[in-house]
C-alpha cells in the first residue's frame, strides 16, 4: 500500500512537471512581415494602376502624332494647291493686262475702224459685243482664280491651327506621361524599400523563431530531467518499501521470500530480443525509473531487450527519433510519446505495461510507430 501512495504522488508531481509549459504566443515579427508584405501588395496594386494610365496616355499620344502626320500631310497639299492656284491668277491676270495693254495701244481709232469695216450694222455690234464679253469673261476668270488662291489660304490657315491644337494636346498628354512615369519609378522604389524591409523582417523572425525554439528544446530537456529525477525517486522509494514490506513479512511470518530470478532464454530462436521480451512476461514487476531483474518500466524494460544489460538506452522521446520502419518485425519498438514496448510480430507486443500488470503480451495501439534500433 506504502508503494503504490508513493507511485501515485510522484506521478502527480511528474504530471504536474510536463504541463507547466508556457503558452505559445504570436511573434511580433511575424505580425511585422505580415504587415510589410500587405503594404507591399498595396503598392503593387498601385503601381499596376499608373501602368495602366502610362499605357492609355500612350496610346492617345500615338493616336495624336498620327493625327499630326496627317495633318502634316494634308497642310503639305494645301501649299502646293495655293502655289498652283496663286500661279493660275497670276496668268490669268497677265492675259487680263495684255488684253488691256493691247487696247490701250490700238486707241479708239482702231475700234472705229472696226466698225465702219463691218459689212453691217449687226455685225459690228456683235464684234462690239464680242470685245465687251472677252474682257467681262477675263474679269471673271481672275476673280475665279482670286477665290480659288483664299479658298486655299483659308484651309491651309485651318490646317494649321488644328495641327497647333493636336501639338498642344500631344504637349499635354506627354507631361501627364512623364508624371505618371515619375509615379511608377516613385512606386518601383518603394516596392524594392519594403523587399528590403520583409527581408529584414523575416530574418528578425527567423532569428526570434530560433531562439524561441532553444528556449523550449532547454525547457523540454528540464522536464525531462525532471521526468528522469522523479522516476529515479520512485524507483529509490519503490525499492525502500519493496525492502520494508519484504523485511516486515519476515519478521511477522519467521520466513524468507524467495527472490524473483531471470528465467533462461533460447538464444537459438535466432531472436534474442523477443526472447529476453518472454523471460519476463508475468514474472516482473511495473516500477517507475527501474532497469533492473524483476521490475521495470517500460522503456526500462525496451532497453534491456535490445542490449541484455540493465541499463537505459532512453527514453520513449529518445525511441521516437530512431529511423521509423513502414513493415514492422519482431524485435522493433513499437512507441508513441507516453509509452513503449517490444513487438513479437501479429500486431502483439510485449511491455511493462503499469504496475498493476506488469510485464505482459498485449495489442499494439493504433496510435504507436514502429521503429528499428
Amino acid at each position: 500500500m506504502k508503494l503504490k501512495k508513493v507511485h501515485r504522488t510522484l506521478v502527480s508531481l511528474v504530471m504536474v512537471c510536463a504541463m507547466s509549459v508556457s503558452p505559445v504566443l504570436a511573434a511580433p515579427e511575424d505580425d511585422r512581415v505580415e504587415e510589410l508584405q500587405g503594404e507591399k501588395a498595396q503598392a503593387e496594386s498601385e503601381m499596376n494602376s499608373l501602368q495602366n494610365q502610362l499605357n492609355d496616355l500612350v496610346s492617345t499620344i500615338n493616336d495624336l502624332e498620327l493625327q499630326l502626320i496627317e495633318k502634316g500631310q494634308q497642310i503639305a497639299q494645301a501649299e502646293l494647291d495655293l502655289q498652283a492656284a496663286q500661279e493660275e491668277e497670276e496668268a490669268q491676270y497677265q492675259a487680263l493686262l495684255k488684253r488691256i495693254k493691247c487696247m490701250y495701244e490700238e486707241g479708239d481709232s482702231t475700234a472705229v475702224e472696226n466698225f465702219f469695216s463691218a459689212g453691217s450694222f449687226s455685225e459690228a455690234l456683235t464684234k462690239a459685243e464680242y470685245a465687251q464679253k472677252l474682257h467681262e469673261y477675263d474679269r471673271a476668270q481672275l476673280e475665279v482664280y482670286q477665290e480659288a488662291v483664299q479658298n486655299v489660304k483659308d484651309l491651309k490657315a485651318q490646317l494649321e491651327r488644328e495641327a497647333e491644337e493636336l501639338r498642344q494636346k500631344e504637349a499635354e498628354y506627354q507631361a501627364k506621361s512623364d508624371e505618371v512615369t515619375q509615379l511608377i519609378e516613385s512606386k518601383r522604389v518603394d516596392i524594392a524599400n519594403l523587399d528590403d524591409m520583409i527581408q529584414e523582417a523575416a530574418r528578425i523572425a527567423q532569428e526570434a523563431q530560433r531562439r524561441r525554439e532553444e528556449e523550449a528544446r532547454r525547457e523540454a530537456e528540464r522536464l525531462e530531467q525532471e521526468r528522469l529525477a522523479a522516476e529515479r525517486r520512485a524507483a529509490e522509494a519503490a525499492a525502500a518499501a519493496a525492502a520494508a514490506n519484504n523485511s516486515s513479512s519476515s519478521s511477522s511470518s519467521g520466513t524468507t521470500s524467495k527472490p524473483k530470478r531471470e528465467p533462461v532464454y533460447n538464444v537459438a530462436t535466432g531472436n534474442a530480443i523477443v526472447d529476453r521480451a518472454y523471460s519476463w512476461v508475468g514474472n516482473a514487476d511495473y516500477v517507475w525509473g527501474a532497469c533492473s531483474p524483476g521490475a521495470f518500466d517500460c522503456s526500462g524494460f525496451v532497453s534491456y531487450c535490445l542490449t541484455g544489460s540493465y541499463s537505459r538506452l532512453g527514453t520513449t522521446y529518445t525511441f521516437l527519433t530512431w529511423p521509423r520502419v513502414s513493415d514492422p518485425q519482431p524485435g522493433d519498438i513499437c512507441v508513441n510519446a507516453t509509452h513503449c514496448g517490444v513487438y513479437i510480430g501479429g500486431g502483439q507486443m510485449i511491455h511493462a505495461a503499469n504496475s498493476s500488470v506488469g510485464v505482459i503480451v498485449g495489442s499494439v495501439p493504433s496510435s504507436m510507430v514502429y521503429v528499428r534500433y
